[in-house]
């Protein structure tokens, strides 16, 4: 286990839902989760909000990575499809950065490679570090 993927597994919250980050760098990151019965909503798709937390723990280790505590000011999602099943993978990636603030905009994909979901975020950057 690297030291990232160390570091953000204190995240009870997106660890008691199975997600798991299998790559981060600065600015970067993705993270995959396999659908269970328990990620579904009452339509019997994957809960809108299981999208939320997939992408926003996926912008939280990008903007993390950097060794600051980052925290979400602002986040959007716009759902595009539908999913049941498989494994769903979400990437980060960092589209601007000051010495105050960072946006990233994160894509969710089912394992056929097709697009599910778009999250934008932008978060403050703290001078507090992470001990990784």
């Amino acid at each position: 286990m690297d030291k990232y993927q160390q570091y953000f597994t204190a995240d009870k919250f997106a660890m008691s839902n199975g997600i798991e980050l299998i790559e981060c760098s600065p600015g970067h990151a993705k993270a995959t989760i396999k659908i269970e019965e328990r990620h579904l909503n009452g339509a019997g798709v994957v809960h809108g909000g299981l999208l939320f937390t997939l992408a926003d723990f996926c912008f939280a280790a990008a903007v993390n990575s950097y060794g600051f505590i980052t925290l979400s000011i602002n986040a959007s999602i716009s759902f595009f499809a539908k999913s049941t099943e498989g494994i769903l993978t979400a990437e980060a990636k960092e589209i601007a950065r000051s010495n105050k603030l960072c946006t990233c905009d994160i894509n969710i994909f089912d394992e056929n490679g097709a697009l599910l979901a778009n999250f934008k975020g932008t978060a403050y950057i703290t001078p507090k570090t992470i001990e990784f």
